[in-house]
């Protein structure tokens, strides 16, 4: 046993620690994807918080600061997201990183698909309002926007951090891609798009499935390189 548990902590080993980091991190944002869904679903916690944040962004909310929220969300769609993805995807291929384009095309395509499956497992509506500023007609829970931008600009931030060589340029693109992450996300509360607890799960969830998908392939290429050579 403690041989087992001294090789998950080993950094070079093969399973070692990038994919327990990984996996602690995925069991982390399940359990607290888990306990947003549950207050959402039983209408506690931050479910009652969710009513009062939206209905004061909606009071406050004037131009031309809403023309330019608006706009700012519109940039981070889901569409335009994808295209980002798709120019970051050819850069890594004209630079044959392909672990790297390999994790891209799990991470962002493929936490795309699981927001919008978990949307139809939780089947919430979108915020209610008199005079609402954006008319939606697909689910709420969890966020698209969200879990899109955390998806993009998380993963951006991972290899500026995993390939830099100057401290300092690692610390900037983790205060950049939280801070853009940030932005997104109010920006749709702003706008009425989605509560509170929308947000935060669209980013927990986000979060836990790009961990998985960055040490998983880490952890592949790193039992590829430790594999002995084909002398077949």
């Amino acid at each position: 046993m403690m041989r087992f548990i001294e090789a998950r902590f080993t950094p070079g080993g093969e399973l070692g620690l990038h994919l327990t980091a990984g996996v602690l991190l995925m069991v982390l944002a399940t359990a607290l994807f888990g306990m947003l869904a549950g207050a959402v679903m039983g209408q506690t916690g931050i479910a009652l918080l969710d009513l009062r944040v939206s209905q004061w962004f909606n009071a406050h909310a004037a131009e031309p600061l809403a023309g330019a929220v608006a706009l700012f969300s519109q940039i981070h769609s889901v569409a335009s997201v994808a295209l980002l993805s798709a120019l970051l995807g050819w850069y890594f291929w004209r630079r044959r990183e392909r672990y790297w384009l390999l994790a891209l095309v799990f991470a962002i395509p493929g936490g795309m698909l699981l927001n919008v499956l978990l949307k139809y497992v939780y089947q919430r509506s979108r915020p209610v309002f008199d005079a609402p500023m954006v008319d939606l007609a697909s689910y709420s829970f969890p966020s698209g926007h969200a879990a899109a931008s955390t998806a993009l600009y998380g993963f951006l931030a991972c290899y500026v951090v995993m390939t830099a060589r100057r401290h300092g340029t690692r610390v900037l693109a983790v205060l950049l891609a939280v801070l853009m992450v940030a932005l997104v996300a109010t920006s749709r509360v702003y706008l009425g798009a989605h509560y509170l607890s929308d947000v935060l799960a669209g980013i927990v969830e986000s979060c836990g499935w790009l961990a998985l998908c960055i040490t998983g392939c880490s952890t592949w290429r790193r039992r590829r390189a430790a594999a002995p050579p084909n002398r077949s």
